[in-house]
């Protein structure tokens, strides 16, 4: 995700986006408020990934359907906690955080773009 070039597969994709959350927070302030916000965005950013490999192997439309919001719901909770958490004074924890924060709309918007698809609306 570093050299802006993003992967068209979104099992790279989110795989990628749940690897850089996980690597971007080890540079953050421990602070009593960072705690619980650190732990959501990990949780979140790595359910949209595991979700997403379970969409792909549904058994039925329903279930895709499920999986694909599910897959969107975690990524708009994750830019949520990426927006909430405290990363200090230095200007690249503040451009790490809002370029995952970016990403994290983005597969906002595909997943909902998926979903509007694939339920035929």
């Amino acid at each position: 995700m570093e050299d802006g070039a993003k992967p068209r597969d979104l099992e790279d994709r989110t795989f990628l986006f749940a690897e850089s959350v996980r690597t971007s927070v080890k540079q953050l302030p421990r602070t009593v408020s960072n705690r619980e916000g650190v732990r959501q965005v990990v949780r979140a950013s790595g359910s949209v990934a595991a979700n997403w490999i379970e969409a792909d192997e549904a058994l039925s439309k329903k279930d895709f359907l499920m999986r694909a919001k599910i897959c969107r719901k975690e990524a708009k909770e994750s830019r949520l906690f990426l927006r909430l958490i405290d990363v200090g004074l230095t200007k690249s924890n503040i451009a790490r955080r809002d370029a995952l924060a970016a990403e994290a709309r983005e597969l906002t918007l595909i997943f909902s773009a998926i979903i509007s698809k694939s339920s035929g609306s």
